[in-house]
């Protein structure tokens, strides 16, 4: 849609020089998610993917779960006073029969600003809406040297960081390593959401052989979306959440933070990681 990024005049200062010069900054608008016609949510991000975006984020919150669960999405027309289209506003239709959880726009309010309601009731939200059981059979076995490789082939992959530094991505892996998808937008967690919409478009949900990295932190938010689309491995540059620790650990999530080079903390699922090619330490002697 060419709305990725604008260009915007600055004010440039380097050693006490001082000129000014354009700059591309990541474009930043709202979407408004409208569910069967009525409205549900609304989410600050980039343009771009907006149908996967919406798709994505209804699998998180346990209404869409397969391909023949979604009829149709489309852009709403009229959405201002002149009637012009925005392209702000997306409704997504489900397929008739399609029995719809009890979700209201204040729950979701919540879930998109990443809080949660308590710990307890995030706990148990997902726990009562999850339909993919993280059981990878075989499970996943990956080496610390695999994941140490992931963080590098997502940065390269970033096209629009490398014009604005100002997006987060998500990616999805293979078992062996080898990238599937990557998403940005402005939101880490729209990006998240882009990835399971494209998945769940293409029929296919779950991803119980895929690795989810993601730039930034690994909030309870995105280890319920990784939860919700049965996803195995979640690993993040930087530090979880307590609460993305505890939904972890009572799903079965195999959850990595601080991914950086050749270090990494394992805070759940530690048996997904093989450590049998490790070196062994040498012992003191005597």
């Amino acid at each position: 849609m060419g709305r990725v990024t604008e260009r915007r005049k600055v004010l440039r200062i380097r050693d006490g020089r001082v000129s000014t010069r354009p700059d591309t900054l990541v474009a930043e608008e709202p979407l408004e998610i409208r569910l069967n016609g009525k409205p549900l949510a609304i989410t600050m991000r980039t343009p771009g993917d907006d149908f996967a975006l919406a798709a994505g984020f209804l699998v998180s919150e346990g209404v869409l779960g397969a391909a023949d669960d979604l009829q149709n999405i489309v852009y709403c027309a009229g959405a201002t006073q002149d009637g012009s289209n925005t392209y702000n506003v997306v409704d997504v239709r489900t397929a008739p029969g399609v029995v719809l959880p009890d979700i209201t726009l204040e729950r979701n309010v919540y879930t998109t600003s990443s809080c949660g309601l308590c710990g307890k009731a995030s706990l148990d939200a997902v726990r009562t809406t999850a339909r993919f059981p993280i059981a990878d059979t075989p499970p996943l076995r990956l080496t610390p040297e695999l994941l140490s490789s992931l963080p590098d082939r997502l940065r390269e992959a970033q096209r629009v960081f490398d014009r604005t530094g100002g997006l987060h991505a998500a990616a999805l892996f293979d078992e062996e390593g080898n990238l599937v998808d990557i998403r940005e937008d402005v939101g880490r967690h729209n990006a998240v959401d882009k990835l399971v919409g494209r998945a769940l478009q293409s029929g296919d949900l779950p991803l119980s052989r895929s690795v989810l990295m993601v730039s930034g932190r690994a909030s309870f938010e995105l280890a319920q979306k990784a939860v919700m689309a049965g996803i195995p491995v979640l690993a993040a540059v930087s530090a979880p959440s307590s609460l993305a620790v505890d939904l972890a650990a009572e799903t079965g999530l195999t959850l990595i933070g601080f991914l950086r080079g050749a270090s990494m903390n394992v805070y759940a699922g530690e048996d997904r990681v093989d450590l049998r090619t490790e070196a062994a330490v040498p012992q003191p002697q005597g």
